[in-house]
């Protein structure tokens, strides 16, 4: 920092510098992390909700009313589109990580009222490694169950024998995030039921997808989110596809007395009664708002539209990689998360990801860890409608080069 400071335009310039030697965020070349819609009338609501609500203060409901209103009329669009009952509740989070803390701090308090002494949560080795973190910071024990080597669901019955009297939550994914594949709810659900257990179904990324699919008929789905008894709570991430800026989730919760179980609330200091329903207290209204926002402008239409044109260019880039002799699509995945491994001697599909950075496509590495083989991975998003005839070429190039060359990767695999 200069002692004497710097112009705004001294600053911004050297933002832009920055900025310019990353993957640009609304050029569709990236596969994870940002979601572009490739809409102008999105981006420009999302901006103007952003300068109008940037200084904004969520933390007190009862100092902007109107805020909480509108962030009220978010969390319940969120939840009837997940059949959430009439009587629960929930709140926005920052964030998939923040919404799955949350569940778990719930789940942990319902187990301490019946008696357990030290909580324990049963997930799948696909679950996202937010189940694992707030493990660490709420000191539950994790067990990992793990996943049936063809669909790379979870294993009924590995996660049966992992769930006991200790068990305060079970998690299904719908859909999981490495495979994009569809745990089976109803299954998980009951197991978790029959040990007193909650059940928490992960949709930070098919949340906002799988609604819209079952409406436009693209997708037959078995039951996969409060429709399904034992249930307790879910997530649904807004900043993945309600196409939003970060970071904006909701956890939900099946019953009124659960949600309450996420509210912090404290009297004891000289300024006043403090109280808060996740991690964050002092925080913007403008990411919800822009949610709010967005939901409201595009409706159950339009959101179905986008959806429908979105998975029309899932299922071609499915088929358009997985063309290529050897490439093999993992699972049988439902959504906008698509993954391959090599089924071919002498195809590392590391160095097939590496051939597509050098020609500017960025698809992300799955180890292989806890189920599967390493391979490549990919979100895909609305934006991407309008490159798959390049993409797909460049991953014919690149294939051709790997198994020319025999190239070989020692990019290790690694988070979007």
């Amino acid at each position: 920092m200069d002692e004497s400071g710097r112009t705004v335009d001294e600053v911004l310039a050297e933002l832009d510098e920055a900025r310019g030697r990353e993957p640009d965020p609304h050029g569709a070349h990236l596969f994870g992390l940002t979601y572009p819609t490739g809409r102008a009338d999105i981006e420009r609501l999302a901006h103007a909700v952003h300068d109008r609500m940037l200084y904004s203060n969520a933390l007190n409901p009862f100092r902007f009313p109107e805020q909480a209103r509108l962030v009220g009329e978010l969390v319940g669009d969120v939840g009837a589109l997940v059949n959430l009952p009439g009587g629960g509740g929930g709140s926005t989070t920052s964030g998939g990580t923040e919404s799955i803390l949350m569940a778990c701090l719930v789940a942990r308090g319902r187990a301490g009222a019946r008696g357990v002494q030290r909580p324990v949560i049963v997930a799948p080795a696909s679950a996202h490694p937010a189940y694992a973190k707030a493990a660490h910071f709420l000191d539950l024990d994790y067990r990992s169950a793990p996943l049936v080597e063809e669909s790379l669901t979870v294993d009924l019955d590995a996660l049966r024998e992992l769930v006991d009297e200790r068990t305060a939550l079970v998690v299904a994914s719908a859909f999981s995030y490495p495979h994009g594949v569809m745990d089976d709810v109803v299954a998980v659900a009951a197991i978790a039921a029959d040990a007193g257990a909650g059940c928490h179904v992960d949709a930070c990324v098919g949340g906002m997808v799988l609604p819209f699919a079952e409406r436009a008929g693209v997708r037959t789905l078995p039951a996969w989110d409060f429709r399904v008894p034992g249930v307790t709570s879910m997530s649904v991430d807004l900043h993945k596809y309600g196409y939003v800026p970060k970071g904006c989730s909701v956890v939900l919760h099946r019953d009124g007395d659960w949600a309450s179980h996420q509210w912090f609330v404290y009297d004891q200091w000289p300024a006043g009664i403090y109280g808060s329903p996740a991690v964050a207290g002092a925080k913007s209204a403008a990411p919800a708002l822009a949610a709010w926002a967005v939901m409201q402008h595009l409706g159950i239409d339009g959101f179905t539209e986008i959806v429908r044109d979105l998975l029309a260019t899932a299922d071609a880039l499915r088929a358009g990689v997985a063309s290529h002799d050897g490439v093999v699509t993992n699972g049988d995945p439902v959504g906008t998360v698509l993954s391959w491994r090599s089924e071919r001697e002498g195809l590392d599909l590391y160095a097939l990801g590496d051939s597509l950075e050098r020609r500017g496509w960025f698809f992300n590495r799955l180890t292989g860890t806890g189920g599967g083989k390493p391979g490549l991975h990919v979100m895909v998003s609305p934006a991407h409608a309008a490159v798959l005839d390049d993409l797909l070429a460049d991953v014919s190039a690149s294939y051709a080069e790997v198994l020319t060359t025999g190239a070989v990767s020692d990019n290790s695999g690694r988070y979007a």
